[in-house]
């Protein structure tokens, strides 16, 4: 059976246009072009390579081929109750989200460590985000639900451990489990959605998973202060733990009626390996290119988490353990390239996909997007709260415009795309040059003497953008390929993804960590000069002193600086998003199919 991530990618035969050309005209030698790129023929329009048959794809690996099995025997019924899962488990896993944003800075001041805000991220968001490739070897080897079922126990495990923490190191290991099993769960259903719904159809099935951020917007921070006043922090994560399985049950009950019934219709075949235990762990090592994961994501680790903790020495940027951190942390990355290149049996990057112009502009917007998200929003609650006195809740409210207002825009992007059959107009002319004003103007609107208001414009600006962009990159990556693909290429978008965030966060912190505690010692009347420290480190201080006193002042102001220059960084670094969606090809998605069996 080929394996998709090894070898060269052979291209799934060409669908033409539904255009009728004369049998040999010149219009028909029009018609299909060479990419010299990629190798591959397409058409005029850029309908990519796709195999449109309704039959089992038979060179596809066996999770594929099971969930193709299972579309074929699932009634319509079984496939309206699962998109009814589907959308009670985002709306859980939504307002678990929207709630934990809302507590985090308060569990990070509980241990006086708030500036850590960031750093703490950024380990959760590298493995979050590097571990998709083999997640994704694992739904196409092993299957969808066991995938699923992985994932959802790493998700659990995450919460307990954040319930039950006593400082900020074990926190920030509970966030790389939570993370870990949050971004595999939401993953695997994406890839399933992928693999139950039409190409034309797919955007708006995207953006209905994404609606319940329209509820859970509303939600999230009064669950938060319900939690703060009462029971406290850790039963805020507790109760997901106990929750979040329970709505995903009824998910995997349907992966098990359903495969059951397509292996009983003999769909399914299971051909024995023969290999011994040592034999197995020998190839799933291989497979799943255990040696360059661990390279990688160590080698990206230490030498972004120098950017974040050089604050925290005495000797700052030539302490030794800095320098070891960015030494260490390059050679592996250095290491991995080679590696890669020269002596993995099974390359962890699959740059045969990677290399597809449209994939690669797709992947590299992605990586753009969050790393300008999260430069300027990773202290953005915490300057809700205190330079513009905003409650949790209300706070709350504004930090997730964009998260409403994206979901929301989603359907209306995802009308479009369906009718017109094309994605990329919407990202180069509305969607890049919208997200690149929202966060431009916010330089000079998020100041201490400024109105709210504005930065309530900006965030819908943003928001808007992101709707758009976000559902066009997901079309663009999955229009390029076939259905044997769909799991890898979402994962290397997603995975671009998370590490573009783990570097946003870096850039972040590092600008934080550089200006405010500097420009705070500064501005701090002298009366309060002896509580630098505590101030720094804890938002609930910050918040104790009085608005409108010298003191007070002093740290918003010191708060404006920093968001100055981190929305400087956030703004620039969009530049590149205008290049990254001019590399797509226009494909029409409007006239295939793409997966198999009775879907949406």
């Amino acid at each position: 059976m080929r394996n998709p991530l090894a070898g060269r990618f052979t291209p799934a035969p060409v669908v033409e246009d539904v255009q009728e050309k004369a049998p040999g005209g010149k219009e028909a030698e029009a018609g299909v072009i060479r990419d010299k790129e990629t190798n591959a023929n397409y058409n005029d329009d850029s309908t990519d390579r796709v195999d449109d048959s309704d039959a089992i794809s038979l060179d596809a690996q066996k999770g594929v081929q099971d969930i193709e099995a299972m579309t074929k025997v699932w009634t319509r019924n079984h496939l309206i109750l699962a998109y009814v899962t589907i959308w009670c488990i985002f709306f859980i896993d939504a307002l678990q989200s929207s709630m934990s944003g809302s507590l985090y800075v308060y569990v990070t001041s509980d241990f006086w460590a708030h500036s850590l805000t960031a750093t703490t991220s950024v380990m959760s968001s590298l493995i979050g985000g590097l571990f998709k490739l083999p997640l994704a070897k694992v739904i196409d080897i092993w299957g969808r639900p066991q995938g699923f079922s992985l994932m959802l126990l790493c998700l659990v495990i995450g919460l307990i451990m954040m319930a039950a923490c006593n400082g900020v190191e074990t926190f920030a290991a509970a966030q790389v489990f939570y993370w870990l099993g949050y971004n595999g769960v939401t993953y695997t259903i994406s890839v399933f959605i992928a693999d139950t719904s039409s190409l034309k159809n797919r955007a708006l099935m995207f953006a209905y998973a994404s609606s319940p951020y329209l509820i859970t917007t509303w939600c999230g921070g009064p669950l938060a202060q319900a939690f703060l006043d009462g029971p406290g922090w850790r039963w805020g994560y507790g109760t997901f733990a106990i929750v979040t399985p329970f709505v995903c049950s009824p998910l995997l009950y349907l992966f098990y009626v359903n495969y059951r019934k397509a292996a009983e219709a003999g769909l399914m075949t299971r051909a024995p390996s023969n290999r011994t235990t040592w034999e197995s762990i020998k190839y799933y090592v291989i497979e799943f290119d255990v040696l360059g994961l661990l390279l990688i994501t160590a080698g990206l680790a230490l030498f972004l988490l120098s950017f974040n903790l050089y604050t925290f020495q005495t000797l700052r940027w030539k302490a030794p353990m800095i320098i070891a951190f960015i030494v260490v942390g390059g050679v592996l990355i250095i290491a991995f390239a080679f590696y890669e290149k020269y002596f993995a049996p099974k390359t962890f990057i699959p740059y045969e996909l990677l290399m597809d112009r449209t994939v690669l502009g797709a992947c590299i917007l992605s990586a753009v997007l969050f790393v300008s998200f999260y430069i300027w929003d990773s202290y953005f609650s915490s300057l809700l709260q205190v330079v513009y006195g905003l409650s949790v809740t209300h706070s709350s409210y504004i930090v997730n415009i964009y998260s409403m207002g994206s979901c929301f825009w989603s359907f209306v992007v995802g009308g479009l795309i369906r009718s017109s059959g094309r994605f990329k107009w919407l990202a180069l002319y509305f969607g890049v040059p919208l997200t690149t004003l929202g966060v431009g103007l916010m330089i000079h609107f998020r100041q201490p003497d400024v109105n709210i208001g504005y930065i309530i414009m900006c965030q819908i600006f943003i928001a808007l953008s992101g709707g758009t962009l976000v559902i066009c990159e997901q079309i663009a990556v999955m229009a390029a390929t076939s259905h044997q693909y769909i799991a890898v290429v979402l994962a290397i978008e997603s995975m671009f993804s998370s590490v573009g965030g783990a570097i946003g966060s870096t850039i972040a912190a590092a600008i934080w960590n550089g200006v405010f505690p500097v420009r705070l010692a500064e501005y701090l009347p002298a009366e309060s000069k002896g509580e630098f420290s505590t101030i720094y480190a804890s938002i609930v201080t910050q918040m104790s002193y009085e608005r409108g006193t010298p003191t007070r002042d002093a740290i918003n102001q010191a708060y404006g600086d920093a968001q100055k220059y981190m929305l400087i960084a956030a703004t620039v670094v969009q530049v590149i998003s205008f290049v990254s969606v001019a590399m797509w090809r226009d494909i029409k998605v409007k006239d295939f199919k793409q997966v198999k069996g009775n879907v949406i």
